[in-house]
């Protein structure tokens, strides 16, 4: 039976597993729920690396039309992680170890100076105030659902770049972030103590930046940056 346009939802191809738990869509247009759909099929392993997906296939899957999965598909070859193949559709980008130190090397370069600033511009006890954002990732990392916590882990990023007052600053950040959170290759094994583990840094870098140890702000925040999950 078809799927209403409301309840578009991610399922992986056989070879990569069984199907991921479904999520209420998070948008009202259907090109939105169908980007965030995408988003998370990406960050889940779902939509193998190499392997070209067309817009039609994946609207039937959907149960919309294709032209919502055109535009969703045509955003995500903006952000890199998708490539136009002309006449065939768009072939999900790999990613090598060199492309993701690269990705490190560039976020390192924009967010350590920003973080070091914050840690001696933001009142210490402003702090506490982000700890909810710390305790939300650290939840998602213990359900072991990657999606779910890469979505948490870029709050996070957001709302501590946010208090530095620059709008483009959280919006090139966020796309950097985005770029090396995605595509996860299939077959590959997330496990729930490497969530763990990069969540349980947020937190120590939030006491960090409120007892204004630069030395530890400036090495948690590009350790953070290395592609474990």
């Amino acid at each position: 039976m078809e799927q209403s346009e409301a309840q578009v939802a991610m399922e992986p191809p056989p070879s990569c597993g069984a199907p991921a738990a479904r999520r209420s869509p998070r948008r009202h247009s259907v090109r939105g729920q169908i980007l965030d759909a995408l988003r998370e099929a990406l960050a889940g392993g779902e939509l193998i690396p190499g392997e070209v997906y067309s817009a039609p296939v994946l609207a039937e899957r959907f149960g919309v039309s294709p032209t919502p999965v055109r535009e969703a598909m045509q955003q995500l070859a903006g952000e890199g992680a998708v490539e136009v193949v002309p006449n065939r559709g768009f072939r999900v980008s790999r990613r090598s170890e060199r492309d993701l130190a690269e990705l490190a090397e560039v976020r390192a370069l924009l967010e350590v100076p920003v973080m070091l600033g914050l840690a001696e511009a933001i009142a210490p006890e402003r702090w506490a105030g982000l700890r909810p954002f710390a305790e939300a990732t650290a939840a998602a990392a213990m359900t072991g659902d990657r999606a779910a916590y890469l979505e948490s882990d870029r709050t996070f990023h957001q709302t501590v770049l946010g208090l530095a007052g620059n709008q483009q600053l959280v919006i090139v950040a966020d796309d950097l972030h985005r770029r090396a959170q995605w595509p996860l290759a299939c077959g590959r094994v997330t496990r729930t103590a490497d969530l763990v583990a990069d969540a349980e840094e947020h937190m120590a870098l939030l006491d960090a930046l409120a007892a204004r140890d630069l030395d530890t702000v400036e090495s948690l925040t590009r350790a953070h940056f290395a592609p474990t999950v």
